[in-house]
């Protein structure tokens, strides 16, 4: 079944060429020049995913993705950033962003980022021989990409679901950058980017966990981070 895209940019011919671009892959777009009409195409229409310019009139990126995380919890945005500024990275991370995409980009890795959200988001990734894992009273469907702590459940976004994934199948380990930044596929990492670490502070506030006192998530100092298995 073809998916559909909403594409949020105030560039009147990006639009139409982005259109007509991911119309070859059989997405069916949607599009619209202000973030305000975007979030009212959103309250009639649903789709798989958005696509979101940062600098746009009325109300930036920013202030549009927040708004679509307060109203449509997890629906999978990436973020198309001018020059690849870290900060606006950043702050796209920490307000939910599943993945960025710094401008000017190739219209085939736009595709090639849509596509590992799109799989992430729903469920189609390397499984083992059980589709749940559950340690230290939290709980995950590999398949629905549902998320419980004590029997109530956790919205995340794909990629927090991803990170919180690598780190469950490995509880018990230190789990260094490098291995984390491999492991998040699809993303486009710096090796002292301060992305990581935003992605796992993100975590621990949906998870209710606390960085001083962890119950899920240690930072060992110099070496990385380690999922505790309860008995840690």
């Amino acid at each position: 079944m073809s998916k559909r895209l909403l594409v949020i940019d105030d560039d009147e011919k990006l639009l139409a060429r982005l259109k007509k671009y991911l119309e070859r892959f059989d997405f069916i777009i949607h599009d619209r020049l202000n973030p305000l009409a975007g979030i009212d195409f959103l309250k009639e229409n649903s789709v798989d995913l958005v696509i979101l310019d940062v600098m746009m009139p009325d109300i930036d990126g920013f202030e549009t993705l927040r708004r679509i995380r307060k109203e449509y919890g997890n629906l999978p945005v990436i973020m198309l950033t001018a020059r690849g500024d870290v900060t606006d990275r950043i702050v796209g991370l920490e307000l939910g962003s599943d993945d960025y995409l710094p401008k000017p980009f190739e219209p085939r890795e736009l595709v090639a980022r849509i596509q590992s959200v799109l799989r992430r988001f729903s469920g189609t990734i390397d499984q083992k021989s059980s589709d749940f894992i559950e340690v230290n009273n939290l709980k995950i469907n590999l398949n629905s990409h549902k998320v419980t702590k004590n029997k109530n459940e956790i919205n995340l976004t794909s990629l927090e679901f991803q990170i919180l994934k690598v780190f469950m199948e490995n509880a018990g380990r230190v789990l260094d950058r490098n291995f984390l930044l491999d492991s998040l596929k699809g993303m486009d990492w710096e090796s002292f980017d301060r992305s990581v670490d935003v992605l796992i502070s993100r975590l621990r506030k949906h998870i209710g966990d606390d960085p001083k006192k962890p119950t899920y998530i240690k930072t060992v100092w110099g070496s990385g981070y380690m999922f505790l298995k309860g008995d840690d």
